[in-house]
């Protein structure tokens, strides 16, 4: 028989009762094995995420197809055939823990590569580009599509009188209201890295890439009517679908691709390249198969694995590095401090985020859960299990720095300055020629979940919106005005 303990291994000889004076009397404060159960209790729930709270998660494994060899030293990148370990997690963004599966709003779909130079992050959604394109304004986007602060509502009119002041919103505004808006399952849907990165090779050479993965169980959608009701029988069908999927054999797959622009191309294309409102033509830089991404293992704890994942951005290997996407810029900071506030100093050290497949080496010591070992390394986190040196350099044989995988320079030019994102920008054009390759029935779908929200905005944000509607292709925008005309004399 296996003997019950408390958590510093004491044996424990009742966990029935409390500790009380005399059968009807009060708890004792000496009853140390109470205050330790209901402390923890009180502490079982770490803050949610202020975005992606809601979340599927699973194993798997990458397979390269074609060597990138001339494009990245990333050691994962190098030879076809050779195998990473993944971690993929997807979330909805504005909904609470506890809210539906099958909301309108985007996915994150947020890959974890495993690899023998560190862990490489691609954290992105399932669309190609997202409202913004500066992050000043990005506190205040979430804002309004969190609760309302005097009602604790969703709030349509604070939704739409954003997007009317900031029209760098439009092409994203199109897709999620589009009948891509409420995919299907997690399983049933792309992902994309949206942001622009750079790819550097041993040459010096700087490729800037963007990430796509392409669902092989198809793209399937719900409408409006289909979510809702749903919604009313099983809030979290996604997650149940993705475990039941995996459990049975069934593993989910997505063909991998990137695009790929030579860094000078970037300095004069028509398109900002940096900018995540817009996307790059594929007919200038088409679709470059890489490899094949499968989950095949569910979670053992979700809690451990999927709630404390900390994916980031800024969890760069070598040959892979950053761009001057503006919004990318502050995920590298907005992540891993997000992490640090939600888990602690040392979330790195969870099982689920540490490296898998290498060790670390640095001279980062104390913290909450300080000395946590990463079962995936024999040495644990702490160098060679010395915790005494903490500065480097050092005389001691300390981790000393590889010069040998420093990345290029950027040139960078220009005058520090708040530069105004919106003048000059064109924030209608890749919108416009969404909705006109759109089929009939999806452009139906699309103006109708769009009069469907906007008629409960007031009139002057109404007025606003379809101003930009129209910019986008005019029939757009007549076909919105209609039907928020007739919602509204109902």
């Amino acid at each position: 028989m296996t003997i019950l303990t408390t958590s510093n291994g004491a044996p424990i000889a009742d966990d029935q009762n409390s500790l009380t004076a005399g059968e009807r009397g009060p708890i004792l404060l000496q009853d140390w094995q109470l205050l330790e159960k209901l402390a923890h209790f009180n502490r079982e729930r770490i803050p949610e995420r202020v975005v992606h709270a809601k979340g599927s998660g699973a194993y798997g494994t990458f397979t390269l197809t074609k060597s990138l060899s001339d494009y990245t030293i990333a050691d994962y990148l190098q030879k076809e055939g050779d195998e990473t370990e993944v971690f993929l997690r997807f979330s909805t963004v504005g909904g609470e823990m506890g809210s539906s599966d099958a909301v309108r709003d985007p996915r994150g779909f947020a890959v974890k590569f495993y690899t023998r130079e560190g862990n490489h992050d691609v954290v992105g959604n399932n669309t190609p580009v997202f409202f913004l394109r500066d992050p000043s304004k990005f506190p205040d986007f979430i804002h309004t599509q969190k609760r309302h602060p005097v009602t604790n509502l969703k709030d349509p009119e604070a939704m739409w009188d954003f997007w009317s002041l900031n029209p760098q919103a439009m092409h994203q505004v199109t897709i999620l209201m589009s009948d891509r808006g409420i995919p299907k399952d997690y399983r049933h849907m792309n992902g994309y890295g949206s942001h622009t990165f750079a790819l550097w090779n041993k040459q010096g050479e700087r490729f800037w890439v963007k990430w796509h993965f392409k669902t092989e169980q198809g793209i399937q959608c719900l409408s409006g009517e289909e979510a809702a009701k749903i919604t009313g029988e099983n809030s979290d069908h996604a997650q149940e679908d993705l475990v039941q999927a995996i459990a049975k054999g069934d593993f989910p797959k997505w063909r991998v691709y990137l695009q790929i622009m030579p860094e000078k191309q970037a300095e004069n294309y028509k398109v900002n390249p940096f900018d995540l409102t817009k996307v790059w033509p594929h007919q200038d830089y088409p679709l470059v198969e890489i490899g094949v991404l499968e989950l095949n293992r569910n979670v053992d704890n979700y809690f451990a694995e999927v709630e404390q994942v900390a994916l980031s951005p800024s969890n760069l290997v070598p040959g892979i590095d950053a761009s001057p996407d503006k919004m990318l810029q502050a995920r590298l900071f907005s992540y891993p401090d997000a992490h640090r506030y939600r888990i602690g100093a040392n979330y790195n050290d969870l099982p689920v985020n540490c490296p898998h497949a290498t060790r670390v080496e640095n001279y980062q010591r104390g913290g909450a859960m300080a000395g946590t070992r990463c079962p995936y390394s024999s040495q644990g986190t702490v160098p060679s299990g010395r915790a005494d040196i903490n500065y480097g350099p050092n005389s001691k044989n300390g981790p000393a720095e590889n010069a040998a995988i420093k990345a290029p320079p950027l040139k960078i030019s220009g005058d520090a300055d708040y530069y105004d994102h919106r003048e000059g920008a064109d924030d209608y054009s890749q919108a416009g020629n969404l909705y006109r390759i759109m089929s009939e029935e999806q452009k139906s779908q699309l103006v109708n979940n769009i009069a469907g929200s906007l008629s409960l905005a007031s009139e002057p944000v109404i007025g606003r919106m379809l101003a930009h509607f129209r910019k986008c292709d005019s029939d757009y925008g007549q076909r919105i005005e209609i039907l928020v005309n007739q919602l509204k004399e109902k």
